[in-house]
């Protein structure tokens, strides 16, 4: 059986990346980035591959404007052909940019692509104040379409009922919570994802 993941968030910089870099390290397996907006700065990929040690697939589209991939892509001058956003073969977790409802195309939004992918999905929520609002928008977003949510993981300070009415109000089962990081490399990544998610959880 295939054993493979999406992740998304509920907001841009919350820490998605950081949390993938986790689950897929913790589990060996590949990972995706099927649109890279802006790179300038460290691509999410070569986050991926200074945070564990695990096959990278190439995106499908690199765009260099830090934006929403649909302007990005109109920026450069370049045409995002959906039919390319299609998930490599075998056991890989596929990272999303930003929130739920990011705009891939002028028509098609990530939610839409989670939609025809049909492989779980994990959404990534903050602790910190207004997480409750943006994360049941969220889960309605994914629902809606028929998206199916393996759970939620948390990044941020401890927040407990924020995260317990998040999953009471949704029904959406709590996967554990990745605590900020002083410093972050691949040992202490590695160390409190396993002290704070269960990997049976994941299988």
């Amino acid at each position: 059986m295939t054993k493979s993941f999406v992740v998304t968030g509920t907001d841009t910089g919350i820490g998605k990346t950081i949390f993938t870099a986790a689950l897929a390290g913790a589990l060996g397996i590949s990972y995706w980035k099927p649109i890279q907006s802006g790179l300038d700065d460290e691509t999410d990929s070569e986050a991926i591959s200074r945070l564990c040690s695990v096959p990278i697939h190439p995106e499908a589209y690199r765009l260099k404007t830090p934006a929403s991939p649909h302007l990005s892509a109109e920026i450069d001058q370049i045409t995002i052909d959906p039919a390319r956003l299609t998930p490599p073969t075998g056991d890989v977790v596929i990272e999303g940019a930003g929130g739920v409802l990011v705009p891939v195309t002028r028509q098609i939004l990530y939610a839409d692509l989670f939609a025809q992918w049909q492989i779980p999905t994990i959404l990534v929520a903050r602790t910190t104040l207004g997480t409750i609002n943006h994360s049941l928008l969220s889960i309605e977003a994914l629902r809606t379409r028929g998206v199916p949510i393996h759970g939620i993981a948390f990044v941020g300070p401890d927040n407990r009922d924020s995260e317990d009415t998040i999953c009471a109000i949704s029904g959406v089962r709590r996967l554990g919570r990745l605590p900020r990081l002083k410093t972050i490399t691949r040992a202490t990544l590695t160390e409190a994802f396993l002290d704070h998610f269960k990997l049976s959880d994941f299988s």
